[in-house]
């Protein structure tokens, strides 16, 4: 791997979504899975790649741990028996039942884990992800770059030692254009489960199908919000003012990210989370959160624990170098408070590398 391979030109990266599009329009999805894979691979490449136009290696085990978390709430009953629908799992394939989804659920019945955090530490989960593993190996993995009739390999090869190499700049374009490909998936996701005739005695009229598939569950919230007013005190942690109503904030907007690890939770006021949006924080903010990773990881740990939460730091770390890099890169504010924006320059990076002002 070449540690000197410049971005990708402006018209190699009008190329890559170009051929995104023509996946989308002129693909074959029989199941779920693909959008699946693109959601995964977009993750990890924010995760572990970085910006420079290197290839990224990543293994189907780890495209697996990703797919468990994806589905495993979809490995529920959706659905209360009101607004004329009747509980049940709702079907993600146009044959049988998608085999993730089957093997998920299984392993949820048997195990009694609660969360895909929580399933790690069961005994079985070591075969379940060998088996969602294999799952991904013979499925999309094999036929996500067919469409249009052909094949063509633009995003990833296969390896034989049960891996796949990114190719070079798409790691770059997955991290620069990661809300478009995250957005287009859940999208197509959504629409793919609304069309499949057998899921709509399951789905009614209830409008909160995109919510219950991808947003983080309310009793996850309700667990964190109690347990951060007693790590960070009953206190907005942007304006520092006294809480009575308090919101659960992602730091890093869920719009930007939405993958949640409870080192991006802070409690606020309901203003201020609604003025800060789905914009990035200004540097005051910034330093004060990054300080609290280095003081309060272990706590914060304890608590994504107890709300099956994913608790990883260096991840939390490096999904918020991402999130400020492309704004910097884009000319962008950050939100310091209601109406007050401030242009996100490289000082906001020296912070996040660690480096004095």
């Amino acid at each position: 791997m070449n540690a000197d391979t410049p971005p990708p030109s402006p018209e190699t990266q009008l190329s890559f979504l170009a051929k995104l599009q023509r996946l989308f329009a002129e693909g074959d999805f029989t199941a779920t899975y693909k959008f699946a894979l693109l959601v995964a691979l977009a993750d990890l490449a924010v995760e572990f790649g970085a910006d420079d136009g290197n290839e990224l290696d990543l293994s189907n085990r780890k495209i697996a741990e990703r797919f468990v978390v994806l589905y495993w709430r979809h490995a529920s009953p959706y659905g209360t028996g009101q607004q004329g629908s009747e509980p049940g799992m709702l079907v993600q394939n146009n044959g049988a039942q998608a085999v993730v989804l089957t093997a998920i659920h299984a392993f949820r019945s048997t195990s009694l884990a609660t969360s895909a955090e929580q399933a790690r530490n069961k005994p079985g989960y070591a075969g379940l992800l060998s088996k969602v593993a294999a799952v991904v190996s013979a499925q999309p993995l094999t036929y996500l770059q067919n469409f249009g009739g052909g094949s063509d390999p633009f995003l990833y090869e296969r390896s034989m030692r049960g891996t796949i190499r990114l190719k070079p700049g798409v790691a770059f374009c997955l991290r620069r254009f990661y809300p478009m490909v995250r957005q287009m998936c859940t999208a197509h996701w959504v629409k793919h489960i609304k069309s499949n005739q057998r899921n709509h005695a399951i789905l009614g009229d209830a409008g909160d199908l995109e919510d219950f598939l991808f947003a983080t569950s309310r009793q996850s919230l309700t667990i964190i919000g109690v347990a951060l007013r007693k790590l960070d005190g009953p206190h907005c942690f942007y304006c520092g003012g006294g809480l009575n109503q308090a919101d659960v904030d992602h730091f890093v907007p869920f719009s930007m990210y939405p993958r949640d690890q409870v080192q991006n939770f802070v409690l606020a006021h309901p203003g201020c989370n609604r003025s800060k949006s789905d914009s990035l924080a200004s540097s005051a903010h910034l330093e004060r959160w990054m300080n609290r990773l280095a003081l309060k990881d272990d706590q914060l740990v304890e608590i994504g624990a107890a709300a099956g939460v994913a608790s990883d730091e260096r991840t939390a770390h490096r999904v918020a170098e991402w999130g400020y890099t492309n704004v910097h890169a884009a000319g962008g504010k950050a939100w310091s408070s209601a109406a007050q924006y401030e242009v996100v320059d490289s000082g906001y990076l020296d912070v996040l590398r660690g480096t004095p002002l």
